[in-house]
């Protein structure tokens, strides 16, 4: 993250970063990218994918976490229907959720678009029907994802047609007329890594059926913010952003960038008194340009001509004491005065500064103020304002006092304060949405929606076994895996903390699931013993006199296959330490570019994957951020760059070596922070000599990690920006995995090699479970055939007496798997020992593999479905031997099925 202080040397390094990005800057962009049509034709294909897919019957299940939730940017509500509000929830990369019973119960309304990164939701005023969606979250996160333009809905969500917007990538507001729902107005920010002319102020008076391009500054500068006039509609206000990010650097334009106003100019506030077709500065007052960051803008709906700004103010108000540090340990040079409010009582024509720099103010963005932005004016109190950054922030006095309200997470987004009663608050913040009755004193947590974004996932050997990951402004969390109720029945749980923080990737000692080692900010490490609390930091130290190393945010390292004693760390270097990380040997060279140009305030050229075979002890594969990618044969004595046919700059986002053939190695490469949004998917099966692209039939990228199945050695699992893809072939054919798995950001995957249960880590979704027994018995010889089936999985029966003796039972589904490689008529049944039918179950005649659930009930009563689990039936088969029998065509395949009996 960016702090709200420099040292000096980060000074002298952003100056030549900037200098770089200012001028060959225009090279970099005509590198050939996904255009967003190429985009959006791409996720047709996924999604013609996803319907047509072989294993569109074969379900993921939700594992939690239950008990938290994500990232929220945005609310929306609609006047109560009754007594209760209508409620519309942004995430960041969770979609759009609604509740009509205020939190009771939530719906998921964007599971099937392009992405699901949201910047801001609205409703028309006089048509609560109409709802809008802008996707791309506009807070330019280390997590945030680029958007696809803007949705529009006129039924309440139930369905939804893009508008266009669509090379916009990120979206701050969304304003709709309060009587003409065919008039907005949309404030688009741009795309997050690259200048690009859509950005602005856009304006459509049919619907959103065509676009005018009303504010326009330059390719660097978007709008963020929008704000109507009350009483004329006519008047509006806008903030806009000049910003720009590297890989290597957050998007604060400080002075040492430049140290002029010659090239930061455009950050300020417009004003329209014309419905948006003419604009005007409104800067009297407020800071230099070259110290104006990020605005955010609100109008007093009490009294109009009175207008707050809140502006990320990079003047520096101080230096930093001898010794003071930021939050992550960085030396603080001089310290910019970072939140400011401004107010205007004469509808922007002039400014003042209400708010002191003090030690509140100056902790309110914490080290990264160009997150936050979001300024709130009591609508029926022009000196009461709410001010987001880290906490939810109060003043009555126009700004020259605050105080932190409490009772909610950090990190806020969005607040809405119903005007009719300012007790009534609804808030958006890192851990989802909440909502007070009285004024904040208050807050009840919305924790049933599940919008928790995972970074990673791993797991233990215990049993049930556990899984770990790492959670956005979370820390780190632990979940159990159970499978008692069967494997299709695994229920959605609460996670407890685990050791590491929000950054963490995590290995868990397989001879004893207690030791947990755990990543910090960049590259920081820890060894946990979860029985006893003790907890060592492991940390690499370089030599006295060199330069500290470089570690990742999400710093990794592995366990190695062959010795659990020994850990592999990343950095800018490889570390080894063969006694749990007491001590390290640093074991290569820099494997980074080590370019000098490219050091910023982002610890960039680090290595973010490493793998080590299997097979061959000291066979160790390292990718780095920066596109370069070693290997060592020998344990680290001598390292070969065999970056040469892939992606020259693209992030390593995994490199895995094979468990099955000693020279294959897989690479994945994501494009997210180069604007790219192609798959890289690369195979070499001599050691990394020579690569060949098998990315063909993934529709897009970007590619975030690939593995292979522990026990078939054909199968290869991809996530990406939209879901998991499996081949059967080693990659030369992809298949989505779609069913029960929403459109998500998919950042992990991992097999357990015991229970055969894949988990996916979404960054939106949180955690969920698929069972993979039956694609690894989909051996080529099977594929081929027309029709098989597989051994049925046993049902289960709790049996127990009832009132005056009759019996009761509880029913564990028992399920039928078949496949059939073309279309074909089917039909199943189930025969007792006699050979009477006892169920005839519906069953599919798709091409594909399929998974038939039968409740266990006789024929005639009703069947239940998938879900259905354990539950309580009085017209239950008796347990024993049954045989299942499909019928494919002409062709017959029968089967014994086991019912057993357990003690309640």
């Amino acid at each position: 993250m960016r702090s709200n202080t420099m040292c000096k040397s980060y000074q002298r390094a952003l100056t030549a970063v900037i200098l770089l990005v200012v001028a060959p800057y225009s090279i970099i962009a005509q590198e050939s990218r996904m255009s967003a049509a190429e985009r959006f034709s791409a996720y047709q294909t996924h999604r013609s994918m996803v319907e047509g897919s072989l294993f569109k019957n074969l379900p993921w299940q939700h594992l939690g976490p239950t008990n938290i939730s994500g990232r929220s940017t945005d609310i929306a509500l609609t006047e109560p229907r009754g007594e209760t509000y209508t409620i519309y929830v942004a995430g960041a990369s969770g979609g759009v959720w609604k509740t009509e019973n205020e939190g009771v119960t939530w719906t998921s309304l964007f599971d099937e678009q392009l992405t699901t990164s949201i910047g801001d939701l609205a409703i028309a005023p006089s048509d609560s029907e109409i709802v809008w969606v802008g996707t791309g979250e506009a807070n330019i996160f280390r997590s945030s994802h680029a958007g696809a333009g803007i949705y529009k809905s006129t039924d309440g969500g139930n369905s939804w047609q893009h508008m266009g917007l669509t090379e916009t990538q990120t979206i701050g507001r969304i304003v709709v007329h309060p009587e003409n729902p065919d008039v907005v107005w949309v404030a688009a920010s741009g795309h997050e890594y690259r200048d690009n002319p859509e950005r602005g102020v856009y304006k459509t008076v049919d619907g959103g059926h065509n676009w005018n391009k009303v504010l326009f500054i330059d390719d660097m500068t978007g709008a963020i913010d929008l704000v109507i006039h009350p009483l004329d509609s006519n008047t509006l206000y806008a903030a806009t952003w000049q910003r720009r990010r590297a890989k290597f650097n957050d998007p604060r334009n400080e002075p040492a960038f430049t140290g002029s106003d010659e090239y930061f100019t455009d950050s300020g506030v417009w004003k329209s008194t014309d419905g948006g077709e003419s604009w005007r500065q409104m800067n009297n007052g407020l800071p230099s340009p070259r110290y104006r960051g990020r605005i955010g803008i609100d109008i007093a709906r009490s009294q109009p001509e009175t207008i707050y700004a809140f502006v990320d103010n990079y003047e520096i108000a101080r230096e930093a004491e001898e010794g003071e540090a930021d939050a992550y340990g960085r030396p603080r040079g001089g310290v910019i005065r970072g939140a400011t409010v401004f107010r205007s009582d004469n509808g922007g024509g002039s400014w003042r500064r209400t708010s002191e720099h003090n030690q509140f103010m100056e902790g309110l963005g914490g080290t990264y103020g160009w997150v936050f932005g979001q300024m709130r004016v009591d609508p029926n109190n022009p000196d009461k304002i709410y001010v987001m950054g880290l906490g939810l922030n109060v003043s009555e006095d126009s700004g020259r006092t605050f105080r932190r309200l409490s009772g909610m997470h950090g990190d806020h987004h969005g607040l809405y304060i119903d005007p009719n009663n300012s007790d009534y608050l609804v808030n958006s913040n890192d851990g989802g949405a909440y909502v007070s009755y009285d004024g904040g004193e208050n807050w009840r947590f919305f924790g049933e929606l599940p919008m928790v974004q995972f970074f990673n996932v791993n797991f233990d050997m215990g049993d049930p076994f556990r899984v770990y990951g790492s959670v956005q402004d979370h820390g780190s969390y632990t979940g159990v895996v159970n499978l008692n109720n069967g494997r299709h029945e695994i229920p959605a749980v609460e996670f407890d903390g685990a050791p590491g923080g929000e950054g963490s990737h995590h290995a868990i000692d397989p001879r004893d699931t207690d030791i947990v080692y755990s990543a910090g900010f960049y590259g920081t490490i820890s060894r946990t013993n979860r029985a006893t609390g003790e907890t060592k930091q492991i940390v690499p130290r370089p030599p006295e006199g060199e330069l500290p190393y470089r570690g990742q945010w999400l710093a990794h390292f592995i366990m190695s296959p062959h010795d659990p004693n020994t850990i592999y760390h990343g950095m800018n270097h490889v570390f080894r330490s063969t006694n749990q990380g007491d001590d390290w040997e640093r074991i290569s060279p820099d494997l980074t570019h080590n370019d000098p140009d490219r050091l910023g305030d982002i610890q960039f050229q680090t290595i973010t994957a490493l793998s080590e075979s299997p097979i061959t002890e000291g066979l160790l594969y390292a990718g780095s951020d920066d596109g370069r990618v070693h290997v060592t044969r020998d344990g680290g004595e001598s390292w070969t760059d065999i970056s040469g046919g892939l992606h020259p700059d693209r992030f390593t986002s995994e490199v895995l070596a094979s468990e099955y053939h000693e020279s294959t190695v897989y690479v994945t490469q994501t494009g997210r922070r180069s604007d790219d949004f192609a798959p890289y998917v690369w195979r070499s099966m001599d050691y990394g000599d020579t690569w060949e692209s098998i990315a063909d039939g993934v529709p897009f990228g970007p590619i975030n990690i690939i593995r292979e199945d522990p026990k078939n050695p054909n199968l290869l699992y991809l996530g990406n920006d939209v879901g998991v893809y499996v081949s059967l072939d080693r990659g030369s054919r992809w298949h989505a995995l779609p069913y029960g798995l929403p459109s998500t950001f998919v950042h992990d995957l991992v097999i357990h090699p015991r229970d055969d249960i894949m988990v996916a880590a979404t960054h939106g979704r949180g955690m969920f479970a698929f069972d993979v027994r039956q694609l690894q018995q989909l051996t080529t010889e099977i594929v081929a055939t027309t029709s098989h089936m597989f051994e049925p999985e046993d049902g289960l029966l709790t049996l127990g007496n009832g009132r005056g003796g009759s019996s009761t039972s509880a029913a564990q589904s028992a399920y039928v798997h078949y496949w059939l490689n073309q279309e074909a008529e089917v039909s199943l049944e189930i025969q007792d020992n006699r050979g009477q039918v006892v169920n005839i179950l519906e069953a599919s005649g798709d091409p594909g593999l399929h998974a038939v659930e039968w409740t266990l009930e006789r024929m005639g009563s009703d069947q239940g479905g998938r879900g259905a689990g354990f539950s309580r039936r009085t017209d239950l088969v008796q347990p024993g031997e049954y045989t299942v029998i499909l019928g494919v065509d002409d062709a017959e395949h029968r089967m014994p099925l086991r019912i057993t009996r357990r003690k309640p």
